[in-house]
């Protein structure tokens, strides 16, 4: 490098550490963040994309949009309410002030009347039995896949899972549950075909390895035509004949029957049928935290909860303290847009899109996130070109919408209301980015 080389006049690391601007930084922030800061900038400058100059003052801009932490806040304007890739279910209000609340030390585990351990999450267990009354007891682990590979290796071990062919589901990433079961050592008897299982296979398969009869809710896709299951209820009374726990999976987290999904199982109707145990993630239809939500028989429920897998899957305070505050709170986001008021989705749509210079067009939205499979929820969205579809997803604000036919479609329905200005900025700024690169 020689003498008149630019490079030599980058900012030297401890200089720029010891701006005073930085050092308070570095004291929010954590010095390790702000040192990778520093290191992009100053290849940036290497690599001529800035003059050694505007190092400081890039260094200092950056520091006021960064943070400990790597994941962005996006406006969710896909019309899917479950986005699996954008978090699933955005919490409450509530939630997030339980989330806070939480973050320090709290009694989680610890009475404070009488000053002895107590029994964790017993608020939040209370609230899941008082929102769900057809379960006698509730137990409350990481995720839902957590949930079914608890009840399935407490009951079976290494006997038996008697599972519907129909029912052999691949969920999202390439995870297979068949699979996820016999990793403990459990085994599947798999019984019936992909389209049609009748009573007489279970009967016929249940024998003195078997463990527990499970039922998986299809929740993210559809089979149709010539089909046939057996109901929840006949299921139960065969497997009770058989002194056998009936585990039903249903997934979404639907408390109780909804009227915008008629054909997704409730489960307080499936223990009211006679499920020994069901299973539901909390981040879905609940619309709460990521957990593993287990109900059902108190004897049951105990059993899971003295397995020593318990203890490897069990909840953190944040979820349970979420959890808690969804199920006692103000209605969740989750199911207020999906009962979003067709009209009042019109006239905010319609709004925005005067503002941005958009045209409004019909537009199905959808539950996702394994609920509610092929269901359409009509309603409209903002059809913009399609190329602000980048530049809305990289701006100060992300945003994230739909490609369709050529067009950018903006749906509303998961946006919250009191954000359609920040919408409208966003799109504004990415119309300038589109027409000036």
């Amino acid at each position: 490098m020689t003498e008149s080389d630019p490079r030599r006049r980058i900012p030297r690391t401890d200089r720029l550490l010891a701006l005073p601007e930085v050092e308070r930084a570095s004291a929010q922030m954590g010095e390790r963040v702000v040192r990778e800061l520093i290191r992009a900038v100053q290849d940036r400058a290497r690599s001529g994309q800035i003059v050694p100059e505007q190092v400081e003052p890039e260094l200092l801009a950056g520091l006021g949009t960064a943070g400990a932490h790597s994941l962005r806040p996006v406006l969710n304007a896909t019309g899917v309410i479950v986005h699996t890739n954008l978090g699933r279910a955005p919490l409450s209000d509530a939630a997030r002030a339980a989330l806070q609340d939480a973050a320090g030390y709290t009694d989680v585990e610890f009475d404070l009347a009488s000053g002895h351990r107590s029994r964790r999450g017993a608020a939040a267990r209370a609230a899941l039995l008082a929102a769900c009354p057809a379960a006698e007891d509730a137990l409350v682990v990481n995720n839902g896949a957590a949930a079914l590979l608890l009840a399935t290796t407490a009951l079976a071990g290494s006997g038996e899972v008697v599972l519907s062919r129909g029912e052999m589901i691949e969920i999202g990433a390439g995870f297979r549950l068949p699979e996820l079961i016999a990793s403990t050592g459990t085994r599947i008897r798999e019984v019936g075909t992909t389209n049609r299982t009748h009573a007489e296979d279970y009967t016929a398969a249940l024998g003195p390895e078997t463990g527990c009869v499970l039922r998986i809710h299809a929740s993210n896709y559809r089979i149709s035509g010539f089909i046939s299951a057996v109901p929840v209820a006949e299921l139960a009374g065969l497997c009770h004949d058989a002194r056998l726990p009936l585990v039903v999976d249903l997934g979404s987290g639907l408390l109780a029957p909804d009227p915008a999904l008629p054909e997704e199982p409730a489960l307080s109707t499936a223990l009211r049928d006679g499920a020994d145990v069901v299973i539901a993630s909390g981040d879905k239809l609940l619309g709460g935290p990521q957990a593993g939500i287990l109900l059902g028989r108190a004897d049951v429920i105990a059993r899971l909860a003295r397995h020593p897998m318990a203890r490897a899957m069990r909840a953190d305070k944040l979820a349970l303290a979420a959890l808690e505050a969804t199920l006692r709170g103000p209605e969740p986001p989750v199911p207020s847009a999906l009962h979003i008021d067709p009209e009042q989705l019109r006239a905010r749509t319609e709004a925005v899109a005067a503002q941005v210079g958009g045209r409004v067009v019909d537009h199905d939205g959808r539950v996702g996130g394994g609920g509610g499979a092929e269901v359409p929820l009509p309603g409209v969205a903002i059809a913009l070109p399609e190329d602000l579809a980048e530049p809305l997803r990289r701006g100060e604000q992300a945003v994230v919408a739909t490609l369709r036919d050529g067009a950018c479609l903006l749906d509303l329905r998961c946006v919250p209301a009191d954000r359609d200005e920040d919408l409208t900025r966003a799109v504004h700024a990415a119309r300038a980015v589109s027409e000036h690169p």
